[in-house]
């Protein structure tokens, strides 16, 4: 019974720390803002190179992120602080300054590269959810399992980010783009605490406490 309520736990941990840091919501208005004039067809096509793009990068980081660390000689423990620091600088701003929404519609320069940007990056495979899957695939910290399971919340994650894409239309006249600026606040308070909760995990493991 423990180990499966352990499982649980991770399970539910991974998910919310990824769907914060990835905050799909947040990208509906983004989608919807570069994709203006586009036909239908075309929209599923961005959508589907948004998220397949956004999955290889996130998978990248999450395979050899900690990898490296390792190989230029930073300790996890020392990233983890520094990562936290920035984590808790993005998610700040996330609720005190321009949304996820409001800052990545101003990115939007040329209509054929919305597909990688600002779609897959920044909005999608974000530095919160680089960050993120690196914490969550710490060798000292995560099995082989654990990290598996981590890449398929992941997938799941950004499946979901596809499906909401694909249906931006009918879910954006229901929560408007106040709605989602809302929901991006939210998701940043979240992100803050998962920040300053891993700046703590950090100098545990650097003095050894």
């Amino acid at each position: 019974m423990n180990i499966v309520a352990i499982d649980i736990d991770t399970i539910v941990s991974s998910f919310v720390v990824l769907w914060a840091a990835i905050d799909p919501v947040g990208t509906l208005p983004v989608f919807l803002a570069v994709t203006k004039g586009y036909s239908d067809l075309d929209k599923v096509k961005i959508a589907k190179s948004a998220s397949i793009t956004a999955f290889f990068i996130l998978l990248f980081f999450l395979v050899v992120g900690e990898i490296l660390l390792r190989y230029v000689g930073v300790p996890l423990s020392a990233f983890q602080i520094s990562g936290g620091i920035i984590l808790f600088l993005f998610a700040l701003n996330m609720i005190f300054g321009d949304s996820k929404p409001e800052e990545e519609i101003n990115m939007v320069k040329d209509a054929s590269e919305t597909a990688i940007f600002p779609l897959a990056i920044p909005s999608i495979a974000g530095p919160g959810a680089i960050l993120a899957v690196v914490f969550l695939t710490d060798n000292s910290r995560h099995s082989l399992v654990d990290q598996a399971t981590t890449a398929l919340i992941m997938a799941f994650i950004l499946a979901i980010n596809f499906l909401l894409m694909y249906f931006s239309k009918p879910i954006n006249k229901r929560i408007g783009k106040t709605g989602a600026i809302v929901i991006s606040k939210v998701m940043g308070l979240i992100l803050a605490s998962i920040a300053a909760n891993s700046v703590l995990f950090g100098i545990k493991d650097y003095f050894n406490l």
